[in-house]
């Protein structure tokens, strides 16, 4: 059976899986195996261990969008715009065009300031403020308002597109979300803030991300960090973070592994800072700074 009669709607499941897997590596998908079983789970309505079983047992059938997903796919449309979901930590996002989709790499980052949280709650302080500055599809800030008990998180975000997203996923975990610059938000906290996290965009300006998926999906608003370095909006976030902090509170922030040696001098030259590090993500990569409020 080629692969066009193998994706061809109504016909078994696995040999589907084969082929899509096959084409979607002809097109250089990453990872042709784990996406093909993702859409046809999606395509079929079900999850991917109900998916398994289905055809480890050889019932069912390719259903009719199947097919096109695939195609889709291969053109190096990003997985999650056509499932409509990405996964992070313990949730299910709501994602599409407009939104930087969420990366497994920024789940340490959370880690980092849940664990702070956690150290916070230890000392007395039982309703953490919390803030994520540039939440893009509010990963983060969803993360922390449902795993740090108590928590009052607080995000921002500019892009009109991006915050749609950010209120259906923040929305359910009782996140207050404001539309607006991370270089000037939330004046009404200046100094009262336990934690502030950010992801905020940090490519440098000619840098030009190597993955259609990135280049040519990504929003470029959540990309570029401003200027040759990428640091204009780093910079900004940790001048934010300064002013929103409290003495003793903590900011951690991604971004790219070279800007890591960069900025932690940087951060550690400035008065406003002690205790500076750099933190790897899940591929050993030094792709976090943390720092706390003098």
């Amino acid at each position: 059976m080629n692969d066009d009669d193998a994706l061809r709607p109504g016909a078994p499941l696995a040999p589907a899986v084969r082929a899509a897997a096959a084409v979607l590596a002809a097109a250089g998908v990453p990872s042709p195996r784990r996406d093909a079983e993702l859409l046809l789970a999606h395509a079929l309505g079900v999850d991917l261990k109900e998916l398994q079983l289905v055809v480890l047992m050889g019932s069912g059938a390719v259903p009719e969008g199947f097919p096109g997903l695939v195609a889709q796919r291969a053109e190096r449309i990003p997985l999650q715009h056509l499932t409509g979901v990405a996964y992070f930590r313990h949730l299910e996002l709501s994602v599409g065009p407009g939104v930087f989709i969420p990366r497994p790499e920024t789940e340490t980052v959370v880690q980092w300031a849940v664990d702070r949280c956690a150290e916070l709650r230890a000392g007395g302080v039982l309703e953490p403020l919390l803030v994520d500055l540039g939440t893009g599809s509010g990963a983060i800030a969803a993360s922390l308002a449902q795993e740090v008990p108590g928590a009052r998180v607080h995000a921002v975000e500019l892009s009109p597109l991006a915050i749609a997203w950010a209120e259906r996923n923040t929305r359910p975990h009782g996140v207050e979300l404001h539309q607006g610059d991370l270089r000037d938000a939330l004046p009404e906290l200046n100094g009262l803030v336990d934690v502030v996290v950010s992801n905020p965009p940090y490519i440098p300006s000619e840098a030009v991300p190597r993955e259609p998926e990135v280049a040519d999906h990504d929003p470029q608003m959540a990309l570029y960090g401003g200027g040759a370095d990428g640091m204009e909006l780093p910079l900004a976030a940790a001048a934010s973070a300064a002013r929103l902090l409290r003495p003793g509170g903590w900011f951690i922030m991604e971004h790219a592994e070279v800007q890591a040696p960069w900025l932690a001098a940087r951060l550690g030259q400035d008065a406003a800072w002690s205790d500076v590090r750099t933190h790897q993500d899940l591929n050993g990569k030094d792709r976090a700074t943390s720092a706390r409020r003098v």
